[in-house]
């Protein structure tokens, strides 16, 4: 689990730092300028950090099922040589799946005059930037972006539903509590990561507005990767301590 994390550290320090610091820059000028070429890689490699996330996510949930419903055989099948492949699959994976969108985007004519209604290079702002049809694109994006979403819900779904039906097969609620208490925080991570990314690559947004989409991307740009360390060591007793004793003083800082 820790091995996967320190890739899904890696994943996420890629996304913050591809956005992040633009996304400051952005916020002190009026109007910040960036090439065709600069904007197609920072969508490339936005995408490249958000698919492999979605396949980290799938795999660590494999994981989690595992070393729940086959404890004994665990280390077995959970073992080093396993966890290198499925980490290159991913990342494999990750870096290929928003090329053929790269690729067809390449060929569209765009206007000179045009600006960027958003905070960084996402596929509606540029496509909106384009003279061209821009049809074959979307309809390529969305079919993409649904299997990549789609196939890692599946199985972080079948891995969940096989957990549950364990916990649900022990005999004592202090066992269930400790088993599911062993999932929780990345079942935290999964429903917040992967409720916004549906709704703004899968579900058809010919009613979401540019401010909405602007607010569900900075939820997953910059919340999400904020709250998971933050998730994942809850269960730390020093940072548990750090964040009691900074609750304890809000009201003295208050004062002052």
């Amino acid at each position: 689990m820790y091995f996967f994390l320190s890739n899904l550290s890696a994943c996420e320090i890629i996304l913050t730092t591809n956005i992040v610091p633009n996304m400051l820059y952005l916020l002190t000028v009026d109007l910040g300028i960036i090439s065709v070429t600069e904007c197609f890689l920072q969508f490339y490699m936005f995408g490249t950090s958000a698919t492999t996330e979605c396949f980290l996510l799938a795999v660590m949930s494999y994981d989690r099922y595992l070393a729940i419903c086959r404890p004994l055989h665990y280390t077995s099948i959970m073992n080093e040589r396993l966890c290198v492949k499925l980490a290159v699959v991913v990342w494999t994976a990750g870096l290929m799946a928003t090329l053929g969108t790269i690729i067809l985007m390449s060929s569209l004519q765009f206007c000179k005059t045009s600006g960027i209604d958003h905070f960084f290079c996402d596929r509606e702002p540029i496509l909106d930037l384009s003279c061209s049809d821009t049809t074959e694109v979307k309809v390529e994006a969305l079919v993409f972006s649904f299997c990549i979403t789609l196939f890692p819900f599946i199985v972080i779904v079948w891995s969940y539903i096989s957990i549950l039906r364990t916990i649900f097969k022990m005999i004592t609620s202090k066992d269930r509590h400790k088993t599911f208490s062993t999932c929780s925080s990345h079942l935290i991570v999964v429903s917040m990561y992967y409720g916004t990314l549906i709704i703004m690559y899968v579900v058809p947004s010919n009613n979401q507005s540019f401010n909405v989409n602007k607010l569900l991307s900075l939820l997953y740009i910059v919340v999400t990767p904020l709250l998971n360390p933050i998730i994942y060591s809850f269960k730390n007793r020093e940072l548990r301590n750090a964040l009691q004793q900074c609750f304890h003083n809000m009201p003295l800082c208050g004062k002052y």
